[in-house]
């Protein structure tokens, strides 16, 4: 079994930063891609930021310039740096992963959402 925790949400004024995180732990043998998504009320989710083994990053157009994905493959984590954050960046962020579990199979995980608002 794989897990995924999130954690760093929560209230940010509008033009503040938040730094997401996401620890990925259980068996794990490697890590493919790893991502944020998003979903706000009302919408489907819709992928934030990506980022592959292989160094290929991935960003939703209405996110470039303010965000950045990072991974540190050492210690099985992504981060989702947000700045200059607006209200219509408010929404449940997910953690994903695509990894290699130890006995061979490789699957698709999910974090349980953690949740961002951006407000006065």
């Amino acid at each position: 079994q794989v897990h995924l925790v999130e954690s760093g949400g929560g209230l940010v004024q509008p033009g503040g930063s938040l730094r997401l995180s996401c620890s990925a732990s259980g068996s794990i043998l490697n890590i493919d891609r790893l991502a944020w998504y998003r979903r706000a009320p009302g919408t489907q989710r819709e992928l934030v930021a990506s980022l592959t083994s292989g160094g290929v990053t991935n960003l939703a157009d209405s996110v470039k310039g303010r965000f950045t994905i990072s991974r540190d493959d050492a210690e099985n984590t992504v981060a989702l740096e947000m700045k200059g954050l607006k209200s219509e960046d408010t929404a449940v962020y997910y953690c994903y992963t695509y990894a290699q579990a130890t006995w061979g199979t490789w699957y698709e995980f999910w974090g349980q959402g953690t949740q961002v608002t951006v407000s006065s």
